[in-house]
This record gives structure tokens, sequence and C-alpha cells, in this order.
């Protein structure tokens, strides 16, 4: 479950600078990448979410 926390913040630190360069920049692939880091930040999330609920049974 650590690995997944570790795999998320990671995804949320590139989203978050994608974003910046989309917002401060106007760089529109940058806005794509952002838009990609999202999907994948909500993937983990759902991994952590059924990890946690396993995690909690034990």
């Amino acid at each position: 479950m650590k690995n997944l926390v570790e795999q998320t913040v990671a995804l949320f630190e590139t989203f978050k600078k994608e974003a910046e360069a989309q917002i401060e920049n106007g760089n529109k692939a940058a806005g794509t990448r952002a838009r990609k880091a999202s999907l994948e930040i909500e993937k983990a999330m759902k991994e952590f979410r059924k990890a946690s609920l396993e995690a909690s049974k034990k």
C-alpha cells in the first residue's frame, strides 16, 4: 500500500507541474499531459481504495 501512496504522490506532482505550465504559459501540450495524469491519478486512487479495504478487513 505504501507503494500505491508513493505512486499517487508522484502522479500528482506531474499533474501539478503540467497544469501550472498550461495555466501560466498557455502550453496546450502541457494541458494534454495534465489530463492524462489526472486519469492515471484516478486509477491509482481506485487501487488504493481496494488495498485499503482489504487491509482494514485483516
